[in-house]
This record gives C-alpha cells, sequence and structure tokens, in this order.
C-alpha cells in the first residue's frame, strides 16, 4: 500500500471516529434536526438493515403507503390511511420503556390539541405490550389515538421505512395517503410545528 493510501485512510478513519465520538458526547445537534441529516442517516439505516421480508410492502416517499390495518387499545381494527382519509397522518412510533419516546409525547399531545378538524391529526402506534400501554397511559395521558403492533421484521413501522426499528420514529404522510417526511429520533419543543407544516 503507497504511504499516501495510508495517510489517507488513517485520515478518514480518524474522522469517522471523530464525528462518532461527537455525536456520543453531545447529541445530534443540528445535523439530525435537519431533512437533510435525516434523510442521510435514514439512507445509512436502510443500508445495514437486514433484507425486507418477502411480501412486505414498504413505503417510499412520494408514493401511497401500504395500507396498516391494527387495533387500538380497545381491540377495534383501524385502517390507516383510510381511517383519517382527506386529513395529513402524522404517525409517530413508540414504546413505554423507550425514554426519547416519553420524553417528546407531551410535545405529539400539545400539536395533536393545537390541530382543526380538517388539520394533521397525529396517531400514536406502540411497539408494545398492550398492558404497558395501558399503564403508561394511566399515567401520561395524551389526546391523541394510539395503536397497538409487535415489533418486529413485520410491523408497521418497517412498512412505513423504518427497517432497523430505531424508536421514536415519525412519518408524515399527506391527505391523499402519500410519504412525505420521515424522523428518526425525538421531537424537540417547537419542532413539529415546523416539520408538519405543508
Amino acid at each position: 500500500m503507497k504511504p499516501f493510501t495510508k495517510v489517507l485512510l488513517v485520515a478518514v478513519g480518524a474522522g469517522t471516529l471523530g464525528i462518532v465520538a461527537g455525536l456520543w458526547s453531545n447529541g445530534p445537534g443540528p445535523l439530525l434536526e435537519s431533512e437533510l441529516g435525516q434523510r442521510a442517516l435514514q439512507g445509512a439505516l436502510s443500508a445495514s438493515a437486514p433484507p425486507t421480508p418477502d411480501g412486505l410492502a414498504v413505503a417510499r416517499r412520494g408514493e401511497v403507503i401500504p395500507t396498516v390495518v391494527l387495533p387500538d387499545l380497545d381491540g377495534r381494527q383501524v385502517t390507516l390511511p383510510a381511517a383519517h382519509a382527506g386529513r395529513p397522518l402524522l404517525v409517530n412510533f413508540w414504546a413505554s420503556w423507550c425514554g426519547p419516546c416519553i420524553q417528546e409525547m407531551p410535545e405529539l399531545d400539545r400539536f395533536a390539541a393545537s390541530q382543526a378538524a380538517d388539520g394533521v391529526q397525529v396517531v400514536g402506534i406502540a411497539l408494545d405490550d398492550v398492558e404497558a400501554v395501558r399503564a403508561f397511559l394511566q399515567h401520561t395521558p395524551v389526546r391523541y389515538p394510539i395503536l397497538l403492533d409487535a415489533p418486529g421484521p413485520r410491523d408497521s413501522g418497517v412498512q412505513l421505512g423504518n427497517p432497523k426499528g430505531v424508536l421514536p420514529f415519525t412519518a408524515l404522510i399527506d391527505a391523499e395517503g402519500r410519504l412525505v417526511k420521515q424522523k428518526i429520533g425525538p421531537f424537540e419543543h417547537g419542532e413539529i410545528d415546523g416539520w408538519a407544516a405543508p
């Protein structure tokens, strides 16, 4: 190997370690709050994800999402996006054991309550056990519907573009049922308003 190539590889390795160390110690900062940063992160996660199970429909940006049918907390089946046809949907994936998910829930609830009857409909999908979700919502209630799904390689989060199952994960779907945006990680206070704007 030529000396220049060795130096270049060492420099690239050191730069990568520096970025990882910075993210580890300081958090994602503005990089992951930008649309460009989110697209880069999702591209990296998708590239390292296991293959999509055969026959599983996965949403692509700009296309209508696959139909998702999940139970609510009372066991009634809800079909997305049809249940809220004509309204944009903000679908947030979370779990009762996920610290960042819990941290962002008051912000999601505030945003949901601020929407008019034809505004963005927030829907939470808990990748969790029904009893854990019920217990959690007893002390942290929200004013938007919660659906349930079992985490795994065929869950609804994977169908909406989260192949690694990272939580929290949010997908924005327009009034025609097309996937518009995706976000990995929690929303900061006030961030949702701009992120979900048309």
